[in-house]
């Protein structure tokens, strides 16, 4: 075999690679590569708010603690329907029964049940929370507020972080006198999504004379900012923090 046609295979080899990229992230020999970090913010109002209603109550058998506490437990659920809150929106979080072993109550039994209570509205929150109260739940944790689809709003904020970092690279590129020609990848950072303002309240047992309604309706009030007129408690905002990464393709002008 000669040696001219040794090199014909590495011949087309090299002929087979012309139209192959010259760098293999796609950036052409013509072409520099610049990998711009942007963030992105988006801010929504809840549309949901979430708390837990519940009743405790004592007797001398479970029986008869048992009974009393679904006696009462039926007029906390009553209260909220007469609130205009639907019945898929009201679901049992615990039910117990146990004897007390310790302390004045001791030789008797404990009967404990709790509901979660979902408001589509949250500015009825503090109305949701006096009317359960005045209709007997001693026990009473929340509202937490919250976002039904929270990811309209991230998407919100990924759009956001994608015009930074398209601007910055445009920033870069006039700079250097090259223009940005090509968007080579996208990565998503992650970040975060949640209620910037609002904290809920720990669970807690409210005295049974504080429930009466001559006492006024029990106040929620989470941390600023603004007011809803109206409503009685605090709304604030929610907040989607996201962080990108994007590979731009320059060239000279």
């Amino acid at each position: 075999m000669s040696i001219r046609n040794l090199l014909l295979p590495a011949a087309a080899l090299v002929g087979g690679c012309a139209g192959q990229p010259d760098d293999p992230r796609g950036v052409s020999r013509d072409e520099t590569l610049l990998s711009v970090s942007a963030s992105g913010r988006a801010e929504s109002r809840p549309d949901r708010a979430e708390f837990q209603a519940g009743v405790e109550t004592w007797a001398g058998s479970a029986r008869e603690a048992a009974a009393a506490n679904g006696r009462r437990i039926a007029e906390v659920v009553a209260a909220l329907r007469a609130l205009g809150v639907a019945a898929d929106d009201i679901q049992t979080r615990a039910v117990n029964v146990s004897r007390i072993d310790y302390g004045d109550r001791r030789g008797q039994f404990q009967a404990a049940n709790v509901v979660n209570v979902t408001l589509r509205n949250p500015a009825r929150a503090s109305a949701a929370v006096s009317a359960v109260t005045e209709a007997g739940a001693n026990i009473v944790a929340g509202p937490n507020l919250s976002m039904s689809d929270p990811e309209s709003t991230a998407n919100l904020a990924y759009a956001d972080a994608y015009k930074a970092a398209r601007k910055r690279a445009e920033a870069y590129a006039a700079a250097a006198d090259m223009e940005v020609v090509r968007v080579l990848y996208i990565r998503d950072a992650g970040g975060s999504q949640g209620n910037t303002y609002f904290r809920a309240a720990e669970a807690t047992t409210i005295d049974a004379a504080a429930a009466r309604p001559e006492q006024g309706p029990v106040p929620v009030a989470p941390p600023p900012p603004p007011v809803n007129a109206g409503s009685g408690m605090m709304i604030g905002t929610t907040a989607s923090n996201v962080f990108i990464q994007v590979d731009f393709a320059l060239r000279a002008k």
